[in-house]
């Protein structure tokens, strides 16, 4: 089930934001959707969402690709939130 935060934003865009594994279970959700804007980085908006949570150890991903934290989203639908893992 998908949440809803943040106001509108003015010319702003409605993302998906997905978190998975270890940090859905750190944040305590898995699917949220939030209004922002184009110029926005996936950074802005995690420290918007989880203030505390360590973006070194996450990787993030922009419409299915991996992208830098300071990168602005654009015209993106979805942001992922990629905890390390392993396997072999």
């Amino acid at each position: 089930m998908s949440e809803s935060i943040g106001g509108a934003t003015p010319g702003g865009v409605e993302l998906t934001v997905l978190v998975f594994a270890q940090a859905a279970e750190s944040l305590g959700f898995r699917e949220q959707v939030i209004e922002c804007a184009p110029t926005d980085t996936p950074r802005v908006l995690v420290r918007r969402l989880a203030p505390g949570l360590d973006t070194a150890s996450v990787r993030v991903a922009v419409d299915l690709e991996y992208v830098g934290w300071d990168e602005a989203i654009g015209d993106a639908r979805e942001l992922a939130l990629i905890p390390p893992v392993s396997g072999g």
